[in-house]
């Protein structure tokens, strides 16, 4: 009996440590990421002139020039922290919780998304364009995928939507970057990179303020689980200037946007943006 549970002790120890090294090896490899990506921001960036957006389609140009205030140093990476919402769960029983994330941002190079749940049962982990790492008790795994064409797509779907909304000056006209009129109040923007291309469309109102964004998202959210596109989309509001920027500190987003099958998982309240 003694030497059984001997046996049992030790190969908790061991398991315990692998864990803690997995914990550690996440830790350190999302630090790089997020440092790498801070390296990113020009030093002393160009200033934003509307002659930077004069040849755009009108609905373009007018979600820019809403977004962006002339003179403003045109810094494309930003370090956002958000509360809010979050579903781990399905359409017809959402449950969602509580979350507690930091972001930075850095379209079309990169992104680290760190997602805290501090719920009954606590779940965290971090997003990005190369992994899904989410762990329960801090410790134990329950998702790592990654590495690979599917997950690069799909995140690189999610990049750039993002980047449309929460930093606009990296969606400002240049190589790689088309925009295209698809109204009175809508526009298209195409962001390529390498073997990778987006295509979202900004929903704006009068004065450029952008109500929607909405894209089609290489993804396996669906009952067979197979990568396909699907609309996914988000509503935003709660518009306040930082840093020369106008952006939402509210957006609600999900997967088969505008479908009846809508599933609202994400709704982020941002307290703090910062464009460093």
């Amino acid at each position: 009996m003694k030497k059984t549970l001997r046996i049992l002790l030790t190969f908790a120890a061991i398991l315990i440590l692998i864990l803690l090294a997995i914990r550690m090896f996440d830790f350190y490899s999302d630090q790089a990421e997020w440092e790498r990506l801070i390296q990113l921001q020009p030093e002393r960036p160009a200033l934003f002139s509307p002659a930077q957006i004069e040849n755009l389609p009108e609905p373009a140009r007018r979600f820019l020039a809403f977004s962006i205030q002339p003179g403003t140093p045109l810094f494309k990476v930003a370090e956002i922290n958000m509360g809010g919402k979050f579903s781990l769960g399905s359409r017809e029983n959402p449950a969602y919780q509580e979350m507690e994330a930091r972001q930075i941002l850095a379209s079309p190079f990169g992104f680290v998304w760190s997602l805290n749940l501090p719920g009954a049962i606590p779940v965290s982990g971090s997003d990005s364009a190369g992994w899904t790492r989410f762990r329960v008790l801090g410790l134990v795994p329950v998702a790592r995928m990654g590495g690979d064409a599917n997950h690069a797509r799909s995140a690189y779907g999610r990049m750039v939507a993002e980047s449309v909304f929460w930093t606009p000056a990296a969606v400002l006209p240049g190589p790689n970057i088309e925009w295209q009129s698809l109204g009175k109040n809508s526009a298209r923007v195409i962001i390529r990179k390498q073997k990778l291309a987006q295509a979202v469309d900004v929903h704006v109102d009068a004065d450029g303020r952008p109500l929607e964004v909405v894209f089609q998202r290489w993804t396996n959210a669906n009952p067979e689980k197979k990568f396909k596109y699907q609309p996914f989309g988000g509503k935003l509001s709660d518009f306040r200037e930082v840093q020369g920027f106008t952006v939402p500190f509210k957006v609600e987003a999900g997967n088969m946007y505008g479908t009846e099958d809508e599933f609202t998982f994400f709704k982020a309240e941002v307290q703090s943006i910062r464009f460093i």
